[in-house]
């Protein structure tokens, strides 16, 4: 039993980390964390990249 909350808490430690280094990497946009019966099942980053317009060349 002892091993299965180890397992349990290297798993939880594994996706902690994940995250900070999405967030991390991550400059305008957002991150979904998506959880079933109360489990981590995926994570979705979505970044937006924008330019300035610049005057048309004529």
């Amino acid at each position: 039993m002892a091993n299965l909350q180890a397992e349990g808490e290297q798993h939880l430690s594994e996706i902690i980390d994940e995250i900070k280094k999405q967030l991390a990497q991550l400059e305008y946009g957002s991150l979904e964390i998506q959880v079933h019966n109360g489990q981590v099942v995926q994570i979705e980053r979505r970044e937006k990249r924008r330019w300035e317009k610049t005057p048309s060349a004529r």
